[in-house]
């Protein structure tokens, strides 16, 4: 890894406390600029930013990508910038690629319902239930929900305590049906998964009774929604989405809605309010349909 990359990952591991995941991303794009580049880094101008771009382009990459790379190389330069390595970072006057803003995919209330009311007979049934209760109950991430443990549940003041990005905590209430599942999976069936293996302390265990993983959590909720029979492609991520779409449906407040998912820019939460719209449309359309019927 080339050296001047190394000391910039290590200020987003120690000083803003970036999670690995994040830090790994990082890594992977300035290694791909650095060798697509072959050149110094710190002495790059605008010209040689642009052209690494333009590569992405000519490569297909979607604008996503492309916006991903710049914020990183950035990032990258404005952190030498800062260190008074650099007097002027090449990326200043460059715009990000615009990245199209894509309306969430959210279940409507009867697909929740028909998620959320699985059949339950194994203890491994009453676990999926749990997570899937506290996801949409809470909106929260899936990496999130992986990496809570027992002591982050107060059942006193009905609340979960989680850590959101960049190591930021928030407090998120979760509802009466979330509550009584998830004390359900704890004195019931979560000491039956740790079987012979030790205790951990995150707070959701897999059949081996290890800590459960995202593609383990794919996995079981791919498998609820097939029983469900609901046709949509479904990830834990169209949970949090209709976690927001029904808040906002329901009258609550923007800004609350922000707190609760943790974003840090209202305007990440403002793409919800296109949602609303056009949940409202649809009622207006199926209304004037059935109002047209009772008329003829």
């Amino acid at each position: 890894m080339n050296h001047e990359v190394k000391k910039y990952l290590d200020s987003l591991e120690f000083e803003k406390k970036l999670s690995k995941n994040t830090i790994k991303s990082y890594q992977n794009d300035l290694d791909e600029f650095s060798n697509t580049i072959k050149k110094e880094l710190l002495s790059l101008t605008k010209e040689d930013i642009l052209s690494f771009l333009e590569k992405l382009t000519k490569e297909g990459k979607s604008a996503t990508t492309k916006a991903h790379y710049f914020t990183v190389i950035q990032s990258f330069y404005n952190f030498y910038l800062e260190e008074g390595v650099i007097s002027k970072n090449p990326c200043e006057n460059l715009k990000s690629p615009k990245i199209p803003k894509k309306i969430p995919k959210y279940l409507t209330y009867e697909e929740v319902d028909k998620l959320l009311n699985m059949p339950l007979n194994t203890i491994y049934d009453y676990r999926t239930k749990a997570m899937l209760e506290l996801l949409y109950a809470t909106g929260m991430r899936i990496s999130e929900l992986l990496s809570l443990r027992q002591t982050n549940i107060n059942f006193e003041n009905d609340s979960v305590i989680v850590e959101g990005k960049g190591g930021k905590e928030r407090i998120i209430p979760f509802n009466e049906t979330a509550k009584y599942y998830l004390k359900l999976y704890l004195e019931d069936y979560r000491p039956s998964l740790i079987k012979h293996h030790k205790d951990y302390e995150e707070l959701f265990l897999n059949n081996r009774g290890t800590p459960m993983t995202r593609q383990g959590m794919f996995k079981l909720l791919k498998q609820t929604a097939i029983k469900a029979s609901i046709q949509k492609e479904i990830s834990p991520h169209i949970l949090r989405h209709s976690f927001a779409t029904h808040l906002l449906n329901n009258g609550a407040d923007l800004r609350v809605i922000q707190e609760l998912l943790g974003h840090s820019d209202i305007s990440t939460t403002q793409i919800y309010t296109h949602v609303s719209k056009e949940h409202i449309k649809k009622e207006y359309e199926d209304f004037d349909k059935i109002s047209k019927k009772e008329r003829n």
